[in-house]
């Protein structure tokens, strides 16, 4: 793609984000998740594969097809009360199928059979930019809604953990993993939005920091299966030695960064009297941290069997392409000591 224009598409997909974000008007807010919508697209077919091409299909299709939903959904609570406003979304009926239409466009269980295939179509830098930055928009007007509808959310919160926790299970795919990993983290912060919703942008943001180093050290690595890892430590050792603790993290083990937020939101259901909750939510964290530890087993303790070093590819590490990734590691490691610091931060 020409730099120009990719240039102007992420311009575009970074507009259409704020300007979702900075609206009180449910066209505003819609008319920015089309243009953020629109400003991906071209973006990732770029590498011209027919994989990429059949994902971005399935994407742009589920994309307007929650986009459509939203707005039939917010005219007609328009036409009923006279308000557009976001905070006026009051109708029972309408709010359902505003909330449905956003977790279609978010990937969260039951609407969440499109993530893991689009995923698996792309490489990992998309990937990231679709379970990080392209759910933040939507994210955000779940947050505005949420509260006046605490039952649904709660519901849909903890079948997001649920489904990913089991579906994750039996893949061999590291992006369908990842993807899987992805719903269950937003579950979390789901699961917290109308309790809490300053400690839910913190789970999210917290999973973006741990989310990036993973996908940006398994692009270089250009590792796409579990067998796969068996050789990566041939190609960046240095990277090899760092990228299980960053897993561990993700998988919510103490005192990683990983920890804080399942902790918080533990706190928080049990504050609000959640205690059945709180135990179904934590003892799903046993099924994410299953495929967790077993990448971190794959590349940490298992040497490929009748492979001599000849036979392996090396690599040299370019310090310049990794300036970002080895400024980010150490924070999806290391910020448990700092945690009254940041949640004071995001909790005023």
């Amino acid at each position: 793609m020409n730099p120009y224009v990719l240039i102007m598409m992420l311009s575009l997909m970074i507009l259409g984000t704020l300007i979702t974000l900075t609206s009180s008007h449910w066209l505003l807010a819609w008319m920015g998740l089309e243009i953020n919508t629109f400003a991906i697209v071209p973006i990732m077919i770029q590498d011209k594969h027919p994989r990429a091409m059949e994902a971005t299909l399935k994407y742009f299709i589920v994309q307007s097809t929650a986009a459509i939903t939203l707005l039939f959904a917010t005219a007609s609570n328009a036409w009923l009360s006279g308000q557009w406003e976001i905070q006026y979304m009051m109708h029972p009926l309408f709010l359902t199928i505003s909330i449905f239409a956003l977790t279609l466009k978010l990937g969260l269980a039951p609407t969440h059979s499109w993530f893991p295939e689009v995923l698996q179509g792309l490489n990992f830098l998309m990937g990231l930019t679709l379970a990080t930055w392209q759910k933040f928009a939507p994210f955000a007007l779940l947050m505005q809604i949420s509260y006046t509808s605490p039952l649904l959310c709660t519901i849909l919160g903890l079948t997001s953990i649920l489904v990913a926790g089991w579906g994750g299970l039996n893949q061999t795919q590291l992006r369908k993993i990842f993807a899987y990993s992805s719903i269950a983290h937003l579950g979390w912060a789901f699961l917290v939005i109308q309790y809490c919703a300053p400690l839910a942008l913190m789970t999210f943001f917290i999973y973006t920091i741990m989310a990036a180093p993973i996908f940006m050290s398994l692009h270089h690595l250009q590792t796409k299966n579990m067998n796969a890892l068996l050789i990566s430590w041939s190609k960046y050792p240095i990277m090899y030695l760092i990228l299980p603790f960053s897993l561990l993290s993700m998988a919510g083990l103490p005192p990683l960064t990983g920890f804080l937020p399942k902790w918080l939101v533990l706190e928080e259901l049990t504050k609000q009297s959640l205690m059945c909750m709180a135990i179904v939510t934590s003892l799903s964290m046993l099924l994410n941290l299953y495929y967790y530890l077993l990448l971190s087993y794959n590349m940490a303790l298992i040497t490929p069997p009748g492979n001599t070093p000849a036979t392996l590819t090396h690599y040299l590490l370019n310090p310049q392409s990794f300036f970002f990734l080895t400024t980010i590691m150490p924070f999806s490691l290391c910020l448990y000591p700092i945690l009254p610091s940041l949640a004071t931060f995001f909790m005023l």
